[in-house]
């Protein structure tokens, strides 16, 4: 991702949330779940694989219900978390071993989690998240209070901003839950939001509209997978494994998205036509970094140090492993 510029915008900031129409069942606080390891007649210790629960995750639920860890040869517990970036906190704490994060998310996190190492791309996409506007706002120039979540939503709101020609330093970023932005929006709190599905057509139903994909206006995410640096120097053939099962979920998605939906949906109870439709708009597939992606990291890098919630650009080199998926393909054989 390539920031245009580097916005004045104010740290965006938490403040008390009304109850929303859209509350986070009981079971998402932290973690939510455990998919139950498909991989369990493989042999080694169980390697848990920190998940979100959108359709964007759907490749870790298919490979859970394909038996497609066993086959193989790794013993995976896929473990679900309410948001992509409390699973990197679990990653970092030693509760899981792997995790699956968008790029902008874990770049803006590793100032805090060095030891946070990037081993490649499974999916990107322009068009799964999406700006909303609220139904009382006629029109983006009259956004005043925007919701954010920390991360890839954040980044992907203040370009929204700046493609409208609007200084990011004249809107208000209010921090909230993603299934609580709806609500808000409907109830006037926030004017507009981006985000990823299914909370677009949650703010459609409830009289919001889309007005733009990030696409649209040039911004596109990845999903990165993910280790620590200790774990992985002691488990590089484990992790070579994961990603070949992950690359054989990519292709099976993109290929079937109705069994991807279905495992989708008995796996994280994500309705099969809301993951039909994501698969149309994610490019699933595992690979290595390029060079474009390299300089697009360090530009998100360069984003997050402009805001000042980091005194210095993250150090993406460092973090992402560029060369390592072709490197270890041959050890996944």
């Amino acid at each position: 991702m390539q920031p245009a510029s580097r916005p004045r915008f104010p740290l965006a900031r938490s403040v008390p949330i009304a109850a929303a129409l859209f509350a986070l069942p009981a079971c998402m606080a932290g973690t939510v779940d455990s998919a139950g390891g498909s991989g369990g007649g493989a042999p080694g210790p169980v390697v848990r694989i920190a998940v979100g629960v959108d359709a964007s995750f759907a490749p870790f639920f298919l490979a859970d219900a394909e038996g497609l860890w066993a086959k193989h040869g790794v013993n995976v517990d896929v473990v679900q978390f309410a948001k992509g970036g409390e699973g990197v906190d679990a990653l970092t704490a030693g509760q899981v071993q792997l995790a699956g994060n968008s790029d902008t998310t874990t770049i803006g996190v590793l100032a805090q989690n060095p030891d946070l190492r990037a081993l490649a791309v499974y999916e990107n996409s322009g068009d799964y998240l999406k700006a909303v506007l609220g139904p009382h706002v006629k029109s983006p120039a009259r956004i005043r209070k925007m919701a954010v979540v920390p991360g890839l939503s954040e980044l992907a709101a203040t370009r929204f901003l700046e493609s409208r020609g609007i200084d990011p330093a004249t809107v208000d970023l209010v921090t909230a839950d993603p299934a609580e932005i709806p609500a808000l929006t409907k109830k006037g709190d926030i004017d507009a939001y981006v985000l990823w599905e299914p909370w677009p057509a949650k703010g459609e139903e409830l009289g919001a509209r889309v007005v733009a994909t990030t696409g649209d206006y040039g911004l596109s995410y990845q999903q990165w997978l993910l280790a620590t640096s200790p774990w992985l120097k002691a488990n590089s053939d484990t992790a070579a494994k994961v990603a070949a099962a992950l690359t054989e979920a990519t292709k099976q998605a993109e290929r079937d998205p109705d069994a991807a939906a279905r495992a989708t949906k008995d796996a994280a109870k994500v309705p099969t036509e809301q993951t039909v439709k994501a698969i149309k708009e994610i490019d699933f597939g595992v690979r290595d970094f390029t060079t474009a992606d390299l300089k697009g990291y360090r530009n998100t890098a360069e984003f997050y140090a402009s805001t000042g919630k980091v005194k210095a650009a993250p150090d993406v080199n460092r973090a992402v492993l560029d060369g390592w998926l072709p490197e270890h393909r041959k050890e996944a054989r």
